[in-house]
Order: C-alpha cells, then sequence, then structure tokens
C-alpha cells in the first residue's frame, strides 16, 4: 500500500514558494503542510494556482494560536484560516492545544474546557466540509497519556493528528496508539529525534533529526499498522532541526529528499 507523503513545511519562512514547492516535487512528496501566514500566502486562487503548477496540493493548513483559548480576536483570525483552509481544499485543518496554566497543575476542567473550545472551532469548519486535526504535542496543556485519552473522550466533533514521535515520549507506544484513536484519526505525522531528555520540571527536550535518520521510533512497524486499519488519508515528515547557513524553504526542501527517499523504500 503506497500512502500521501506530505511534507511539513515548519520552518519556512517568508519562502519565494513556487520553486520550493517545485522542489519538493522533485524529492518525491505528495502534498505539503502549511503553516505560513496568509498575509503572505496571498489569495485562495493563488495558492491553487502555485499548487497546481507545482503539483504539489496543499494538504493541511494548520491555526495560529489555540482553540484552547476565548480570546476574540484568535477566534476570528482562525476562522480566516479555516476559510482559507477550504478553499484552497485542504484535507483537514491542524491545530494544538495552548500552555498549560500558571503556577498549578492541569486540572480536568482545563482539559473540557479545551475540548469544547476544539469543537466550536469543528462546528464552524464543519459548514465548509473541513475536518479539523488535533495535533499531540508535548510541553502545552495536554502533556500524559490520561490527559491525552480523557481529552479525546471529551471532543465530539475535532479529530486527531497523531504526532507519532510525541505518543513515543509520552510512553504510549505509538502503535498501540493508532489502534486505539483509530475510529478519531485523520492525520498523521512522522517525527524522529536522536535523543531526549527532561527538565525537573517534566518539560520534554528531544533533539529532532530528520525521519529515518535515527529511527527511535519504528517506522515500519506504523507503516504496518496503518495498512492494518486501512488508514487512507496523509501521512506527513517533519524535519530535524534547522542546518545554520542551509535552513532556507529551497535548502530544506533539497535535503528532504533523503526523507522520502526512506520512508518510500521501507514501504510508504
Amino acid at each position: 500500500m503506497s500512502f500521501k507523503l506530505g511534507y511539513c513545511t515548519l520552518r519556512w519562512k517568508n519562502p519565494d514558494l513556487e520553486p520550493a514547492l517545485a522542489t519538493l516535487k522533485e524529492a518525491g512528496w505528495d502534498g505539503w503542510e502549511c503553516r505560513l501566514p496568509l498575509d503572505w500566502l496571498g489569495t485562495p486562487a493563488r495558492i491553487r494556482r502555485i499548487c497546481d503548477n507545482t503539483g504539489m496540493p496543499l494538504a493541511v493548513y494548520t491555526a495560529a494560536g489555540s482553540p484552547d483559548s476565548r480570546d476574540p480576536e484568535t477566534i476570528e483570525l482562525n476562522k480566516r484560516r479555516m476559510e482559507f483552509a477550504a478553499e484552497v481544499g485542504a484535507d483537514c485543518f491542524m491545530y494544538m492545544n495552548g500552555p498549560k496554566p500558571d503556577g498549578r497543575p492541569v486540572t480536568l476542567d482545563d482539559i473540557k474546557a479545551a475540548a469544547e473550545g476544539a469543537d466550536q472551532w469543528a462546528e464552524y469548519a464543519a459548514q465548509f466540509g473541513l475536518e479539523l486535526s488535533y495535533h499531540i504535542h508535548t510541553n502545552l496543556l495536554v502533556d500524559s497519556i490520561e490527559d491525552w485519552q480523557n481529552y479525546m473522550a471529551l471532543l465530539k466533533t475535532a479529530k486527531l493528528c497523531i504526532d507519532v514521535s510525541h505518543a513515543q515520549l509520552w510512553g504510549y507506544e505509538p502503535t498501540a496508539s493508532i489502534r486505539d484513536f483509530q475510529s478519531q484519526l485523520n492525520y498523521i505525522h512522522l517525527q524522529d529525534y536522536s535523543s531526549t531528555s527532561r527538565r525537573a520540571d517534566g518539560y520534554y527536550l528531544p533533539i529532532w533529526v530528520d525521519v529515518g535518520q535515527a529511527c527511535n521510533v519504528d517506522f515500519p512497524a506504523i507503516k504496518q499498522t496503518l495498512e492494518e486499519i486501512n488508514f487512507t488519508r496523509w501521512v506527513t515528515a517533519c524535519p530535524g532541526e534547522p542546518i545554520p547557513g542551509a535552513d532556507d524553504a529551497l535548502s530544506e526542501a533539497k535535503r528532504s529528499r533523503r526523507m522520502v527517499e526512506y520512508l518510500r523504500g521501507i514501504g510508504y
């Protein structure tokens, strides 16, 4: 089974978009995840044209801020981003949690409120035929297996992006998490790290590398599990730490070839 492989452009800042996407296409990617601001991207028509020219659909667009927040400005900003995502034909709109509360532990009430906010966003997106996808991430509001399970049980409309590296950092074996949450799963992130440590306060400190460079995560087993559950949505790979002097979008796109070749080589 061959998956739709996307590239996460999380480190791109003000790129010359068309040549960078063309280089990703030459490297072997099928699409891309976008985190750029609307004022850099321009109109949906412009982005559709660039995507068509390069053969690189915008698979996933992301939030700016989190639905954990009830700040009216954050809500309105992300309504515009959801509208944009729908107009360019993105498969889903991805968001993360916000930070933990200052000076006290996270409570179940915090998690309930965060899930309610996410479902409000999801209801807005649904009118455009767009799904939300909650990206799990260490060091944010939801930061343990128990809290993740509670959060997913509370979500009614928003769905799930499992980043296999963050699941593993929490101690939730990635293939088990994929099976456990498969009914809510609509997106997958592949990410790799060479080592990790934690501060005294529990903050995770992984050293990120390109997928396949360290293989701390069992990527072949994840592929097999995705095949077993008949997953047909986007699978996106994240790059490692930036390389000083070679951290522009075009250099990163050229360097990404080794990731897609690794993934295709093990059956993705």
